[in-house]
């Protein structure tokens, strides 16, 4: 079994910064990709960041510059430094993984979501 915990999350002003972590333990072959998501009130589940093994990273368009994914392997966790908040940056924030548990096997892995609030 696989747990993604995260932390970090919080109630900032506009053009404020937050730092999220998220951190894989349990049973892991290997990492493949670990990301963020986000779902604001009303609105459908949106991937923010996401990092590969090979440390490639995909930004979505309305966060480029202003937010940056990276990883510490060694000790399987990402983090998203999130910085120039803006109020629509409000949501709940889901860290994802797809691992492999085992060899040739992967699985994607959600954690229980942290809030994310920007006030203007």
């Amino acid at each position: 079994q696989v747990q993604l915990v995260e932390s970090g999350g919080g109630l900032v002003q506009a053009g404020s910064s937050l730092r999220l972590s998220c951190a894989a333990s349990g049973s892991i072959f290997s990492i493949n990709v670990m990301g963020w998501y986000r779902q604001a009130p009303g609105k459908q589940r949106e991937l923010v960041a996401a990092i590969n093994s090979g440390g490639k990273t995909n930004y979505a368009d309305s966060v480029k510059g202003r937010f940056t994914i990276s990883e510490d392997s060694a000790k399987n966790t990402v983090f998203l430094q999130m910085n120039s908040l803006k109020p629509e940056d409000t949501a709940i924030y889901y860290c994802n993984a797809n691992i492999s548990p085992i060899p040739f096997h992967q699985t994607d892995y959600w954690g229980q979501g942290t809030q994310v609030t920007v006030s203007s």
